[in-house]
């Protein structure tokens, strides 16, 4: 087998995503499998984003969906990639977080993105009264911070507990350079949404480095990119399994989103020529291929980042085959070694 030839930490973004003719419970129990191949085959994280109103993707009650893929593993680290924090009051975020740090200790992370995960109308339906749009983000951010101190943080008498001193890094995602500013100005890793931004992942991740302060928690600055992988033994087989994630941001973009779709032969009879486009934009960083196909394009992502981490996602309809692509991309990066 292929090897990598620089060893950095791999990890996994999933969403349980829910395939055409499955259902919501189908998709966690996926998950679970997906976390428990990963942990045999020497991945370092295993994370959950939060989207809602979304009939492909079952991982919106984020952190009810960690304690399932923690309680079914035992070393990996599970994690949110992320929690929306504009949808949530920090008091909230810090005491679900913390109440995982206190039944899995050492294996929790939190991720934390600026954006709704959903349209405009489901985001006012999540946020109530509180009218939040991220603007206030960082105020938010210090909030969170507060509330999770080792030392007792008393704000108007109230405390997070659980969450109060819990074991658990803080991650800022994101997508543009806001995050990647923020990220350095507090002293804390990034990582960066190449899986569906790719234009932005090189400035972004400079800027992050660049304007690194070390922090009480870092003192070097620490970044990770996302981007989409899907191995299979010949190219040819990679590019059809990949039209199943095609159809999927086909389907963000028609605004007609459905569950994950099964591959097709001809994408050209799915999507027009400005739809493909627009399609391929926004996943022009995905790693689709052989064994040595994919090999070569991690290389040259992690050259061109200069990355200490890469997170990897896969929108496969079968689920064997989704296993069988992130097994083959572990013995790509020789990560049990």
């Amino acid at each position: 087998m292929i090897k990598l030839d620089k060893h950095i930490p791999f990890s996994i973004l999933d969403v349980a995503p829910i395939v055409e003719g499955g259902g919501v419970a189908d998709a966690l129990q996926r998950s679970a499998e997906l976390a428990q191949v990963a942990e045999q085959a020497g991945y370092t994280r295993f994370w959950l984003a939060e989207h809602h109103n979304a009939p492909n993707i079952a991982s919106s009650a984020t952190a009810v969906v960690i304690g399932h893929i923690a309680s079914h593993t035992k070393t990996i680290r599970v994690g949110s990639g992320g929690v929306m924090l504009p949808n949530h009051a920090p008091l909230a975020i810090a005491e679900q977080f913390g109440t995982l740090d206190a039944l899995f200790p050492g294996r929790i992370d939190l991720g934390l993105g600026r954006a709704p995960g959903t349209d405009p109308i489901t985001a006012r339906a999540l946020r109530g009264e509180r009218h939040t749009n991220g603007a206030n983000f960082p105020e938010q951010l210090e909030e969170l911070q507060a509330f999770m101190k080792p030392t007792a943080h008393v704000q108007h008498s109230i405390r997070a507990i659980p969450g109060e001193g819990a074991d658990v890094p803080i991650w800022l995602l994101g997508s543009s350079d806001f995050s990647a500013a923020l990220a350095a100005e507090k002293g804390l890793p990034f990582a960066f949404a190449g899986h569906f931004s790719p234009t932005y992942i090189v400035p972004a991740l400079k800027l992050y480095k660049q304007s690194f302060r070390p922090s009480e928690q870092y003192a070097e600055p620490y970044s990770m990119v996302a981007v989409n992988v899907i191995v299979a033994d010949s190219d040819e087989e990679a590019r059809l399994l990949a039209t199943s994630m095609y159809q999927m941001f086909l389907s963000f973009i028609r605004n007609q989103r459905t569950p994950l779709k099964p591959p097709v032969e001809n994408m050209d009879l799915v999507w027009t020529p400005q739809e493909k486009i627009m399609v391929e934009q926004q996943v022009g960083s995905s790693i689709i291929g052989s064994p040595q196909t994919v090999k070569e394009k991690l290389q040259a992502l992690i050259k061109a980042t200069d990355v200490d981490e890469v997170m990897a996602t896969a929108y496969i309809y079968e689920h064997q085959a989704r296993l069988r692509s992130f097994q083959m991309l572990a013995e790509v990066m020789n990560l049990k070694n």
